[in-house]
């Protein structure tokens, strides 16, 4: 979430026309045209952070900029060149970091939160805690994740740290209630 990506379409010759073509997840497709005889682009649909990247190659990449979760879908290009048809298609998945809270509840007990991560983090505690973890599926595709520490009855002050796993990163956060 919030990278540019860019997605290039591989073919061999001389390019006449370029099409790609996107199926999002969530909402209608889209598409964008690109005919190199008459350097003409045509776009249908497509939201204002998908568009051409003319660079140095004989044909122009797609770039995604500020990618959300709303870009995640199908990517398929269509090439027509002087060596024949080309066809490539993509997948784009998009990650979403979750964002981490540790508080202490009404009990004083300690309590993690990874809020709004795509795919859901893995919640850990130091020391170890027989605790479970429970998710909360938000419409965006996002998933909250809270987890409360559970230990013997103690009356001392233990220092509770949350580990949170995630493929966009790994954090710990630390606590005493």
């Amino acid at each position: 979430v919030g990278d540019s990506s860019v997605l290039t379409c591989l073919h061999k010759g001389q390019v006449y026309i370029l099409v790609w073509r996107i199926t999002p997840k969530v909402g209608g497709p889209c598409s964008l045209v690109y005919r190199a005889d008459t350097n003409m682009t045509e776009r249908t649909n497509c939201s204002d952070n998908i568009n051409w990247k003319f660079g140095e190659g004989p044909a122009p990449a797609l770039e995604i900029q500020q990618v959300g979760i709303a870009q995640e879908g199908n990517y398929t290009c269509e090439v027509a060149s002087t060596n024949g048809n080309f066809f490539k298609m993509y997948h784009l998945t998009v990650l979403a970091p979750p964002r981490l809270s540790l508080s202490c509840d009404e009990q004083g007990s300690p309590v993690c939160q990874a809020a709004a991560g795509k795919p859901p983090a893995q919640l850990s505690w130091v020391p170890e805690s027989s605790s479970t973890a429970e998710e909360k599926c938000h419409e965006d595709g996002t998933v909250t994740v809270l987890s409360k520490f559970t230990a013997c009855s103690t009356n001392e002050t233990i220092v509770s740290t949350c580990m949170v796993s995630h493929p966009t990163g790994n954090w710990s956060q630390s606590i005493a209630c």
